[in-house]
């Protein structure tokens, strides 16, 4: 594997504005008495210290989270504690000079779009371990710049973000200015044309090479799309926006790879699925379950071992090159130091799930965020008082919960939280009936795909309160088992996905456009190229659980019964795995060319997989044979065919 792009910069931590009066009116807010051409305030004093959370030293317990980038403009640091404060994150800055600044924090309220009371959000700011006269998130329900007030400062100082309750505090970056009357403005774009400015990160990106094909997305499509092309002789790069490979299957968010691989005509599709998955002896659901059922390692392993490919973790695509109805390259950030690369490429492959890449480039798509199939946020228990569990703990204060077992105290009390969902007399799985017992039911409640949410919500954009319902649901019934119920006084909430897994969002739109009916039918396409075994599985809001959430629902039900089975086995054709209308854009995972009935069956993840392994096949012809990808259909298919019988480590030299 070739070594990604080195990204980096000495000054990403903190970007000091000497004179930087200019660079900082960039970021002052509208005044209608604006003394500039921009319109915008000019700062008296061009003197400041400009901080991303995503740069500090340390992160300590704090978790970066890209999901909602796209929106409000950068990576932040949030405090997923599952009620524990996490240990701070910490910094070491240098001032310009020595003096008195307004310090100001984008943060926000998370439970403010709810109106809902508490900001469990809670944090400081300690300068040197002195905490500012503010304590951050508890204002505002969209991301903003918290005045925290003034402070005297020397030349340099230990900066740290101090959690205060562990319940999903968090914070983008801090700001000192000398000039204590400058507000800073919260328009993204001017905050995203400010933090490039400050950091000297070029107005174009860096070279980031060329080749073969550029896949964007390391979930089990992407991983598996990379694989399958190198092996076929192509040069690749492997984009993925988190630091670990397998989307939906990683560690991260834990939903168990599905659907039946090697299958005929073609046994040999599914092999390199099979390769990078850990074999399991599958006993119950594997959702939620501990991170080695996962092994992340071995996919990374797996992808390393492939000389033509260039990984690029933690790069998130936010631009695209596109000229003609063609891509000529992606833009890529890394969600870590900001900076940029132009990767090009003969053809790309758009594995975002979101359909990031085909959406940026013009591809035709369809998605209505009406009636969808919604998000989940995995979580698992533990019981404190069994030493197995405790030694097997992911949690973030496991030595002081590892403690507390040696000294025979297994309590586990959890906080009210008024700010969660208020399920105190309401029904949801896993809570028993009165008079029904409480164990037995722990096995309803936990690492159960059916804590979803988001089903009339846009997937894309709406995504960071998508998750924060998930994580109010979780919070409201645990709060309710323990506290109203009095159950398991020695369990503990041991995990949270805090990246949700998403089922539906939007689908590029292929020369096939597949739809349930071609699965009852027994639709035969003379293009068969990926097995597809699931049922046709669509979500729902569960009735039952309804009541008082309208439009706030939080747990869904499955389509099910004859109408929704097809006989066990399906080949979809390749012409659902490229754009109609991008002639160099493939697609694999749940973003190909589906209806929203179609997308029901082909969604899980092993069938992803497949897919991914289908359009390495075909990049290759692409590439040897100078044609597009629905070329390969129309004047290489017997190619294909050949291809789709090779098995899976076969390498050309």
């Amino acid at each position: 594997m070739r070594d990604q792009p080195k990204h980096s910069n000495p000054s990403r931590r903190q970007f000091i504005g000497g004179a930087g009066a200019t660079a900082l009116a960039l970021l002052a807010t509208r005044h209608a008495g604006a003394d500039d051409s921009s319109g915008r305030q000019s700062p008296s004093s061009g003197e400041f210290l400009f901080v991303e959370a995503e740069g500090f030293d340390n992160h300590g317990g704090w978790e970066l989270d890209q999901q909602s980038m796209d929106q409000m403009g950068s990576p932040y640091l949030l405090a997923h504690g599952l009620g524990v404060p996490v240990a701070d994150a910490v910094t070491r800055v240098a001032f310009p000079s020595a003096g008195e600044y307004r310090v100001w924090v984008r943060t926000r309220d998370w439970v403010a779009p709810w109106n809902a009371p508490g900001a469990p959000g809670r944090f400081q700011v300690l300068v040197d371990g002195n905490p500012l006269g503010e304590t951050f998130g508890t204002k505002g329900a969209a991301w903003h710049w918290h005045d925290g007030g003034v402070l005297r400062v020397g030349e340099q100082a230990t900066l740290a973000l101090h959690d205060l309750t562990g319940f999903e505090g968090r914070c983008e970056a801090v700001l000192f200015c000398k000039d204590a009357d400058f507000t800073p403005t919260n328009d993204v774009d001017a905050l995203t044309a400010f933090r490039r400015r400050v950091r000297g990160l070029p107005d174009q990106p860096a070279d980031g090479g060329r080749f073969d094909l550029v896949v964007v997305g390391g979930g089990l499509a992407g991983t598996c799309a990379a694989l399958s092309a190198a092996r076929n002789g192509l040069r690749v790069a492997l984009v993925q926006d988190r630091p670990v490979l397998g989307g939906n299957g990683s560690s991260e968010v834990r939903v168990w790879p599905e659907g039946h691989t090697r299958q005929a005509p073609y046994p040999h599709i599914g092999e390199i699925v099979d390769e990078i998955l850990p074999p399991v002896d599958k006993q119950g659901t594997m959702n939620g379950g501990p991170s080695s059922y996962f092994d992340d390692a071995l996919k990374l392993r797996v992808v390393q071992a492939e000389p033509r490919i260039t990984l690029l973790t933690d790069c998130r695509a936010v631009a695209v090159d596109a000229r003609d109805n063609r891509i000529e390259a992606v833009v890529v950030e890394s969600t870590r130091t900001g900076l940029r690369s132009r990767l090009r490429a003969a053809l790309f492959a758009d594995c975002t799930g979101d359909a990031c890449v085909g959406y940026l480039a013009g591809a035709d798509y369809e998605y209505e965020p009406v009636g969808l199939m919604g998000s989940t946020n995995l979580f698992s228990v533990l019981d404190a008082a069994d030493k197995d569990q405790v030694l097997r703990c992911e949690c973030k204060d496991k030595n002081a919960l590892a403690a507390k077992y040696e000294q025979g105290d297994h309590a586990q009390p959890f906080p009210r939280c008024p700010w969660a969902l208020d399920l105190s007399d309401k029904p949801f799985p896993g809570r028993p009936k009165p008079g029904g017992g409480g164990q037995s039911q722990l096995a309803a409640f936990e690492r159960k795909w059916y804590w979803e949410s988001g089903f009339d919500k846009d997937q894309v954009r709406e995504i960071e309160l998508i998750r924060d319902h998930n994580f109010r649901a979780v919070y409201g019934a645990w709060d309710a088992l323990k506290n109203v119920d009095g159950l398991y006084p020695n369990h503990r909430l041991g995990w949270l996905a805090f990246i949700a897994g998403k089922r539906e969002s939007r689908r590029l739109l292929g020369d096939v456009v597949l739809d349930a009916a071609d699965f009852k039918n027994q639709t035969e396409y003379a293009d068969a190229a990926f097995p597809c075994s699931w049922h046709i599985d669509l979500h729902f809001p569960r009735e039952d659980f309804q009541g008082g959430f309208k439009g706030e629902e939080f747990v869904s039900d499955y389509t099910r019964g004859e109408s929704y089975s097809y006989g066990g086995l399906y080949w979809a054709p390749y012409r659902c795995l490229y754009s109609r209308n991008v002639e160099n854009l493939f697609m694999a995972g749940r973003d190909i060319s589906v209806t929203k009935s179609g997308l029901g069956p082909v969604r899980v993840m092993k069938t992803c997989g497949m897919m991914g392994e289908v359009v390495g096949k075909a990049a290759a012809l692409c590439v040897m044979h100078a044609t597009t990808p629905r070329g390969v259909y129309e004047g290489r298919l017997d190619g294909l065919k050949a291809l789709l019988q090779q098995r899976g480590a076969t390498r050309v030299s």
